[in-house]
């Protein structure tokens, strides 16, 4: 009914604000996706001090990934390029292994290695350690701190990842809920718009996508966006191809829509209905598992464990989500704009949706088992935890739905007596609902919602009166009048239906739940599977103490320089605490423990075993008694010393020193 229409705008908005918070939350709690292909072993090893330059750098992978031209970059202590640039190819079998070439003739000192490539499930993969030609020595190279994916292209490109989802679940779950559900919704005009929007969604995101992926898995700069011939590298990848055949398959999606909104509904035969319902349901059916599948051939189910296997499995679970989810989209709107939705076709809904629940929890099962692979990387990776999460949503879900089926059994008792229905559901006793929602009793609204001349029963004025006392007092007055007239009306109809006002309520609830449960979807597709983490850790430890990170170093040292404010404490933290880069952060105090400001601070690292050192270090002043430095170069593993220098005044200064083993 038309005083409804407020109602679903507010709610909407509240989803519509849940949905952002929630994937900003997400968002920016989550590390991008960096590690899907993991780096498990390299030659030279991380941290080795070598007695010649070698011919060329290796770097082993856990899994297949992509490589360009600048893949890899090897840089000498001052920053310059040290290899030939040309990526050597050395997989065999299992084993995948990338090599470059070094230049002749380099100097002694310590090299830093920077990778980056694309792991097999599509996302950008990063990283970088150091070796030394006879002898470690200080270095200038300073690498990017932002993670491969991250910065603003990273949070745009997984915006647009969650609103094709989004878009995909209402498109095919909406057309869907038509189809098999509601025949006669396809001419309603609210659903019409939310579907459209669906394959709007869908189509825009997938563009955006498109063009955001060579800064993505690149440069990280916006700008590159518009880089053509970073686009037609990527039209050249395993991704590139997956979103050009999704904008193909959306034009034909783009003909489903328009067929089920325009000759459908003017069909008025039976048989030709029927045939054009089977005909749209088949190709429709086709259309949305080929949408699917060009996620499941671009993202996890193509990698890893049973790939064969998983990708089918991927796309029935993407089509149940769509059913359920986007089913459940469309019936929210219908609730609210068209109350009139018959109530078999709620019933025929609650079962499609027991039915995707139940294809849900056979997939899901595999998959989980697949990606996870251990009750320890259930608990102990972020993809099980996420994975936790997304479970206990869905069974809040199915709690919620279980409410639903009750509100719809209601809904299904027979009409009390002096009520007669019509055959779309809507009633009429004594001044009930028209057919399009307005209420005619005694005065009651005309279907432009206006109060009919002399209709109020309850005393608010005539608009003739109005229009003619040309007070605008009274005029206000009555307009106040009739806004509590129409409210407690509102009130009163909404008391009189308390089994569609719950339904209502209920079905909102779920697609609350819905939003946030996308959401969860969305950050689990690009987080790192539990099984891969696991096994490239295993990997990793089975390589060498060289090869793991140690516990951050974390150490006090009071200190006294004789002057004014000369007495404190320096507490000092270097983070991994392994060989290579770390991040050091120095924090000074006064006896009291209140930061205390000091002019200047420096740092030294002596490995005294090797004849390493001191290797300077500068922090920056961060703010009040804080001090950092990042990417503080560790070569190699030992017994370090490390001098902290303190100046509280112009002629006041100490040094004080603690050795720490690292790596």
């Amino acid at each position: 009914m038309t005083t409804t229409a407020p109602r679903l705008g507010n709610a909407l908005a509240r989803l519509l604000i849940l949905a952002a918070a929630l994937l900003g939350t997400l968002l920016a709690g989550a590390a991008p996706a960096s590690a899907h292909a993991a780096l498990t072993g390299s030659d030279p090893k991380d941290g080795a001090v070598v007695a010649s330059a070698p011919k060329e750098v290796n770097l082993t992978f856990s899994e297949q990934v992509a490589m360009s031209a600048d893949s890899i970059r090897v840089l000498d202590p001052a920053g310059r390029r040290a290899d030939t640039g040309e990526i050597r190819d050395l997989c065999s079998g299992s084993v995948v292994r990338y090599g470059v070439g070094l230049r002749a003739g380099l100097p002694d000192g310590t090299y830093t290695v920077a990778w980056q490539a694309v792991s097999a499930d599509s996302h950008p993969v990063a990283g970088a350690f150091t070796f030394s030609i006879g002898a470690p020595s200080t270095t200038s190279v300073a690498l990017s701190d932002q993670a491969p994916g991250g910065g603003l292209v990273g949070a745009l490109y997984g915006i647009a990842r969650y609103l094709a989802y989004a878009g995909f679940a209402v498109l095919v779950g909406g057309g869907a809920f038509v189809l098999v559900c509601w025949p006669r919704g396809a001419s309603v005009r609210a659903v019409q718009q939310t579907v459209v929007r669906g394959w709007l969604a869908l189509t825009g995101a997938t563009l955006a996508m498109l063009l955001l992926r060579h800064p993505y898995t690149g440069s990280g700069k916006l700008s590159d966006a518009f880089d053509l011939a970073g686009l037609k590298t990527v039209l050249e990848t395993k991704t590139g191809a997956a979103l050009t055949s999704r904008l193909l398959l959306l034009g034909a999606a783009a003909l489903f829509v328009a067929v089920l909104f325009g000759a459908y509904t003017r069909r008025t035969d039976p048989k030709e209905k029927k045939d054009l319902s089977f005909g749209l349901a088949l190709g429709g059916t086709v259309v949305a598992a080929g949408i699917a599948g060009t996620w499941a051939l671009a993202e996890h189910a193509s990698t890893g464990l049973q790939p064969g296997v998983a990708m089918p499995v991927d796309i029935l679970h993407l089509l149940a989500v769509a059913a359920w989810l986007g089913g459940l989209t469309v019936l929210l709107v219908a609730l609210y704009r068209a109350p009139s939705v018959e109530r078999s076709a709620v019933e025929r809904f609650s079962k499609v949706a027991l039915g995707s629940v139940a294809v849900l929890a056979a997939t899901g099962l595999y998959q989980s088992w697949r990606q996870v692979g251990s009750w320890s990387a259930l608990t102990g990776t972020r993809y099980g935890q996420l994975l936790l999460v997304k479970i206990g949503l869905v069974a809040v879900l199915i709690g919620i739905a279980w409410i639903s089926r009750r509100w719809t059994r209601r809904l299904a008792d027979p009409a009390p007596r002096g009520t007669d229905e019509t055959p779309d559901g809507d009633e009429y006793p004594d001044g009930d609902e028209t057919p399009d929602g307005d209420e005619y009793p005694d005065g009651d609204e005309t279907p432009d919602g206006d109060d009919r001349e002399g209709s109020e029963s309850d005393g608010s004025e005539a608009s003739g009166e109005v229009g003619g006392s040309g007070d605008p007092v009274r005029a206000a007055q009555l307009a106040r009048q009739r806004a509590a007239v129409a409210t407690a009306r509102r009130k009163r109809e909404r008391d009189a239906d308390p089994e569609r006002t719950g339904l209502r309520r209920s079905v909102l609830t779920e697609a609350a739940v819905a939003v946030v449960l996308l959401a969860v979807t969305t950050v689990l597709t690009s987080t790192e599977p539990g099984r891969t983490e696991e096994e490239a850790g295993r990997v990793a430890s089975a390589s060498g103490p060289a090869a793991v990170p140690d516990r951050p170093v974390d150490i006090r040292l009071p200190f006294d320089t004789g002057g004014v404010d000369g007495k404190g404490v320096v507490r000092l933290s270097l983070d991994p605490g392994r060989t290579g880069a770390n991040a050091l952060h120095i924090f000074v105090e006064r006896p009291n423990g209140k930061p205390l400001d000091v002019p200047e601070i420096k740092v030294a690292l002596t490995l005294e075993a090797k004849g390493v050192g001191p290797l300077p270090v500068a922090p920056d002043r961060i703010q009040t008694g804080h001090w950092s430095a990042s990417g503080v170069q560790i070569p190699m593993p030992g017994d370090w010393k490390i001098q902290v220098t303190v100046r509280t005044s112009e002629i006041d200064q100490t040094t004080i020193d603690k050795n720490v083993k690292i790596g």
